[in-house]
């Protein structure tokens, strides 16, 4: 394993943050003492390159967060097919020769905590919100063989706005998933604009939001009927995965 001993978050403003509690108190039940997480809060991408300067040889690791998940690829030395597919990286290992390599665990977060869920007559998806994390959630519904369809404020290609939500189109996707920040802490009244109205029992509503643990989105599903979930396990697999990549 690496003797380098230093990872951290990179992110804009992100002292909310799952990640770095997570790892340090898995170094303490590891009893990696030696090891260090911090969060790497940044007003903009290009401050990035300042983080490591003349330190490289120190960090082994980083997680990428919003809104950071796409503008960081640029300063990769390689990227990972799938992250390349996706276009977008949350995680990267720093090699022994100083090289910034680029990945995306949340691939494996969100396709390892859907199945379990997943019902048959979940075949069609609304994919609320076009940011870095969107672009993951799409590559393992393509994978599911899932039709999806973006939404966002904007109507552009192939993306429809909210606007366009009608309650044929709402009964017709059965599996929605909040990719945008609305709802998190601490603007927990807030949620996507969606016609909650036409929500079923057949339904399941999927938010990657984890703070609080039932969103206003989650919410208006659960009264519905609708199946829930949270983005808790997902952020917790695909920091897993992320620290099998750092390790090996």
């Amino acid at each position: 394993m690496s003797e380098r001993t230093k990872f951290g978050l990179v992110g804009k403003n992100i002292s909310y943050s799952f990640s770095k509690g997570y790892f340090l108190k898995k170094f303490e039940d590891l009893k990696l003492l030696n090891l260090s997480y911090r969060n790497f809060d940044i007003p903009e991408i290009e401050e990035f390159p300042f983080l490591i300067y003349h330190k490289e040889e120190e960090f082994r690791g980083f997680n990428v967060t919003i809104p950071y998940k796409q503008s960081i690829m640029r300063y990769l030395s390689e990227i990972d097919n799938d992250a390349k597919k996706i276009g977008a990286v949350n995680t990267i290992k720093i090699n022994d020769d100083n090289e910034l390599i680029g990945y995306n665990t949340d691939i494996y977060g969100f396709e390892n905590s859907l199945l379990p869920l997943l019902k048959p007559h979940h075949r069609n998806a609304l994919i609320l919100g076009t940011g870095g994390a969107s672009k993951a959630i799409a590559f393992v519904l393509d994978k599911l063989n899932i039709e999806y369809q973006f939404v966002s404020r904007t109507k552009s290609g192939q993306t429809i706005s909210y606007a366009d939500l009608t309650q044929e189109v709402i009964e017709s996707h059965q599996l929605i998933i909040n990719c945008t920040p609305l709802g998190t802490h601490p603007k927990i009244e807030s949620c996507p604009e969606i016609p909650y109205q036409f929500l079923t029992e057949h339904h399941f509503l999927y938010d990657l939001i984890y703070n609080p643990s039932e969103t206003t989105f989650l919410k208006n599903g659960l009264k519905k009927g609708a199946i829930i979930k949270n983005g808790l396990e997902m952020l917790e697999l695909q920091a897993e995965k992320s620290w099998e990549i750092w390790s090996t």
